[in-house]
């Protein structure tokens, strides 16, 4: 038996799972790469931030966005399009490959790009140490990766705390600077409180449901509720997945676990910034998404634990003594009970607790701004109202799903068009002010005072992220939230229940009240005159500069009038996300 399984573990590792992580092994073949040029004399001159680039779109080639790769039932790994890729665990289960974890892993991908060029831009890399600086961004990313398509709590947790540490060290890149010191110290306590909260939180769930596999996880369950076994089992259930929610609100800095958000952002640079608020919270949605659907939708083939090829499932029913190494007893005890749909009450305990997390979050998000001076506090807190908007989409998904599955991937294919939309708005606003923090020294908004005259460019390009940041017509931001909007309207048609009008409700208000503070960074641009009291430009901002901003804010305008192509493929990419 013995030589069984490591035959098995052998086949499932070297040919079903590794050809569908090219992505991953690419990435990790150009940190090797560039740690090696670093310890190499004839090497260390090669530009770590280039070498990083080019590993990142090879990592995009071998991914492939429209035309993944997929293991058919003879094992031999051939591409077929997004919308006929059927989910497959990797790795024994630990992982899953499909269209929602490609589509998201594109776009960290595409930001990871666009990052890297915007550090050539301002030349980030090279005021520290460039190897270091672009290793833990990869790194990091990796973690994500594995975020984005975890299928079981260890992985949940190791993607997790893979993503945090790297970021926690660039934030701290300022060896020199006592703000990004002080932030760096909190984000690493905060973070270390958090993953501790979360790691018991997930011991509790396991213990009780008998299994870290999400599948299995959701089907024991179902049998824990429909026995109805004692109040005390519930609860512990209940505390453990508060305390899972601990590291997601973490990761998402959403409310209350968003205290660590506003000091890391001031005092880390403006790139950092970015790569904080668009990749890692990116990622944090989408594994969101991942836990609130394994934990109220029961897997549609729950025998197919291990693998989805019909041979391996074959031998975990028919021999249970020459099964895989992984979750083959959660298998058969799945096939034998088969029970029956219980999970309405944890789809509702889920549904309620993301809501009043997101109302949360955007609301006071948005009414913190408003104090705000220095101009990177204040996109701090717009990223916490963003997540909070962003996250109003999985319970609307949840919510529907029992009715309708396909209006509940429409929703999640909203929110991940809105993270793409995302990626723009803030990647923009980011280099903006990292661009205006080099010519003017300083991250006072009165310092922007008159910008329009000084930088025309710039100003224009900020205005314009700005008014995408509030979701108006005719920018991109307004199909973002419009599309989250139109999520949770169908939902609520389709399913009648109260919180998801007042989800909409708050959304819009929460709309309303964020127009007046940036319209007020817009207004100090353009309006607003110089002063004795507004900082001098102490060096033009370039053509560079301006082509770069111009790059990243042309989608915003692009997008709002053709982004169906786009809506289209992620509705492709989630077409079986609930099977």
């Amino acid at each position: 038996m013995f030589y069984q399984l490591i035959e098995q573990l052998r086949i499932d590792t070297l040919q079903q799972s590794l050809p569908l992580i090219g992505a991953e092994l690419t990435l990790t073949f150009a940190i090797l790469l560039i740690l090696l040029c670093r310890m190499l004399p004839v090497l260390e001159k090669i530009d770590a931030v280039w070498l990083a680039i080019v590993g990142v779109v090879a990592a995009l080639i071998a991914l492939r966005p429209f035309q993944p790769w997929a293991v058919n039932a003879e094992g031999a790994t051939t591409p077929v399009a997004m919308g006929d890729l059927q989910p497959t665990e990797l790795f024994t289960g630990m992982l899953t490959h499909d269209g929602f974890a490609i589509a998201i892993k594109t776009l960290l991908l595409f930001f990871l790009l666009l990052f890297f060029v915007l550090t050539k831009v301002t030349r980030l890399a090279a005021k520290y140490d460039s190897t270091d600086f672009v290793v833990l961004a990869l790194g990091s990313t990796l973690g994500m990766f594995m975020m984005v398509a975890s299928n079981h709590m260890i992985m949940v947790f190791m993607g997790v705390e893979m993503a945090s540490v790297p970021s926690y060290v660039m934030v701290a890149l300022q060896r020199r600077n006592r703000k990004a010191s002080e932030a760096a110290l909190k984000y690493a306590v905060y973070g270390a409180g958090a993953a501790g909260v979360m790691l018991y939180g997930i011991s509790l769930l396991c213990g009780v449901l008998n299994s870290a596999h999400l599948p299995t996880m959701a089907t024991r369950l179902s049998e824990v509720l429909a026995a109805d076994s004692g109040s005390s089992e519930i609860l512990v259930l209940a505390l453990g997945g508060l305390m899972l929610g601990v590291g997601l609100s973490f990761k998402l800095s959403a409310f209350p676990f968003h205290f660590w958000c506003p000091d890391v952002f001031e005092g880390a640079t403006s790139e950092v910034n970015a790569f904080l608020s668009v990749a890692s919270k990116a990622a944090a949605l989408a594994l969101l998404v991942r836990v609130a659907i394994g934990f109220t939708t029961l897997p549609a083939q729950p025998e197919q634990v291990a693998r989805q090829d019909k041979p391996a499932v074959e031998q975990v029913v028919t021999d249970p003594s020459e099964v895989q190494l992984v979750n083959f007893v959660d298998a058969k005890q799945a096939d034998d009970a088969k029970p029956t749909e219980t999970l309405a009450p944890a789809r509702k305990f889920v549904c309620l607790l993301v809501a009043v997390i997101a109302v949360a979050t955007c609301t006071f998000g948005n009414l913190a701004a408003y104090a705000q001076t220095n101009i990177k506090r204040l996109l701090a807190y717009s990223t916490i109202a963003h997540a909070g908007y962003m996250m109003m989409a999985v319970p609307a998904a949840i919510a529907v799903a029992e009715v309708s599955q396909d209006s509940a991937r429409q929703a999640i294919a909203y929110l991940a068009l809105y993270a793409v939309i995302y990626l723009f708005m803030n990647l923009g606003a980011f280099a903006a002010v990292a661009f205006v923090r080099e010519a003017v020294g300083s991250d006072e908004i009165k310092d922007y005072a008159g910008m329009l005259r000084r930088s025309p460019t710039l100003a224009i390009c900020l205005t314009l992220i700005l008014v995408s940041l509030i979701g108006l017509p005719p920018l991109a931001g307004f199909i973002g939230k419009f599309a989250i909007f139109a999520a949770i309207a169908q939902a609520w048609n389709q399913t009648s229940y109260p919180f998801l009008m007042l989800l909409l409700v708050a959304g819009g208000l929460n709309t309303a009240i964020s127009l007046f503070y940036y319209l007020r960074i817009a207004k100090v641009m353009t309006i607003d005159g110089e002063s004795d009291e507004t900082a001098p430009m102490q060096k033009p901002i370039g053509m560079i500069q301006n082509g770069y901003l111009a790059l990243v804010t042309a989608p915003l305008v692009l997008l709002m009038f053709n982004w169906d192509f786009l809506n289209a493929w992620l509705l492709e990419a989630v077409s079986h996300i609930l099977t």
